[in-house]
């Protein structure tokens, strides 16, 4: 019988649960259940092994949302590169200009580091652009990526248009200024002016001036150095005006200074001395305006020669006088050199000879002879200054090119920034 009960033993602890046990030593009940004599406790399970998280996605994006409609237009785009390199990037588009559909493309950089790119110009109106992008993931393998936008849409009436037309071209003389004029007023004078430039073989100085919302001048602190190459350019294509304006477009203009040509006017004496290069070339016999009404007094101020004329008509309607009575005249004048835009000229007057070098007997130009006219007329240039002293009626400004009829320190005064 011993050897019975023992066999029976032997069987439960090896090969059969106990009645109240459960696989995973633990009673119905929760309490633990400490192995009997013969038994062996289980084997501690192993924990599941952690698998190796994926790589983080290769991406290149553009700071414009994938079909994105209504962007601005100085909105500066660019693209950037995670877990990855930046190869290359092309932006190409189509707008609409004038009625006429264009193509276009956006240049850009890459950055030294090849994690993202910049373009170096802004989107244009009425436009439609694609972006095109291709890296190299850190995984390996090259990827592709596109996104589509619309820029906002504008019509003429909201882009600015400038233009230099007022700059005189070509060989000019040492007082020129670098003149631009817009078509519509700008208001945001600060940002359009950042968007300014002006560049001289010289490396002279200078300051723009505000004339008004329509009109910006740049000069040198001092007369250019004759010989000087100027270049200005205006990168104003996109620029915010402010008012809901955009500029339009780019221009730019380029002259060189020619000889330094300045005519001192004195019409208390009525001579002229004219210095070229700093020296007195010619000494001449001149008459200004009459001191007997305001209306032809000549103008005192430092203005410059816009135009050169021969056999110019000249009219006393021009200058806002009748055209019949005392005053009314109708001229052929051979050598003309215009100084303002009211009508006063340094010009020939044969028949006002009695009163070169004595008297101002003039309707307010400076008159001299034939001989001294022509001389002037082949050595000034246009933009070469004359300086008119001796009578009490000022000069206005803009009342041609007057820039030069203020201290640098005022002039600069009329800068935006």
């Amino acid at each position: 019988m011993a050897t019975v009960l023992l066999t029976t033993v032997g069987l439960a602890g090896c090969g059969q649960l106990a009645r109240g046990e459960n696989p995973l030593g633990k009673s119905d009940s929760g309490s633990s259940q400490q192995p009997t004599s013969g038994q062996t406790s289980a084997a501690p399970k192993s924990e599941p092994s952690k698998s190796t998280p994926p790589p983080d996605p290769f991406r290149l994006t553009a700071n414009v949302a994938d079909g994105a409609g209504s962007v601005k237009i100085n909105k500066v785009l660019k693209v950037s590169a995670t877990h990855g390199d930046l190869s290359k990037v092309s932006v190409t588009g189509t707008v609409v200009d004038h009625g006429k559909t264009t193509k276009v493309t956006v240049d850009g950089k890459l950055n030294s580091s090849h994690s993202g790119w910049t373009a170096s110009e802004l989107l244009e109106p009425n436009g439609e652009y694609t972006v095109k992008m291709t890296g190299d993931s850190d995984q390996g393998g090259s990827k592709t990526f596109t996104s589509q936008f619309s820029s906002q849409e504008l019509s003429l009436d909201q882009q600015v248009y400038a233009s230099f037309a007022g700059t005189m071209s070509g060989t000019v003389g040492v007082g020129t200024p670098v003149v631009l004029t817009f078509d519509l007023p700008v208001k945001d004078k600060a940002t359009f002016e950042k968007h300014l430039h002006v560049s001289s073989s010289s490396g002279q100085k200078g300051s723009w001036h505000w004339y008004s919302d329509k009109e910006v001048h740049w000069r040198p602190a001092t007369y250019w150095k004759p010989g000087t190459r100027v270049t200005a350019s205006a990168d104003l294509n996109s620029i915010p005006a402010g008012n809901g304006l955009y500029g339009q477009t780019d221009t730019s203009t380029s002259f060189t200074v020619g000889s330094s040509v300045v005519t001192k006017v004195d019409l208390k004496s009525d001579i002229a001395k004219v210095y070229v290069n700093g020296k007195v070339a010619r000494t001449i016999p001149v008459s200004g305006g009459g001191t007997d009404t305001l209306s032809t007094t000549t103008r005192s101020g430092t203005s410059l020669i816009t135009q050169k004329e021969t056999n110019y008509r000249m009219t006393s309607q021009m200058i806002g006088l009748p055209k019949t009575g005392p005053q009314s005249y109708d001229l052929r004048v051979k050598y003309a050199m215009r100084i303002t835009n009211s009508g006063e000229f340094l010009h020939s007057a044969p028949w006002n000879a009695a009163y070169f070098g004595r008297e101002n007997a003039s309707h307010g130009c400076v008159g001299m002879s034939n001989e001294d006219a022509g001389w002037l007329y082949k050595t000034a240039l246009p933009g070469s200054p004359v300086v008119v002293t001796g009578t009490s009626r000022e000069l206005e400004p803009q009342n041609g090119l007057t820039d030069w009829n203020a201290d640098f320190a005022t002039y600069a005064e009329g800068s935006a920034l």
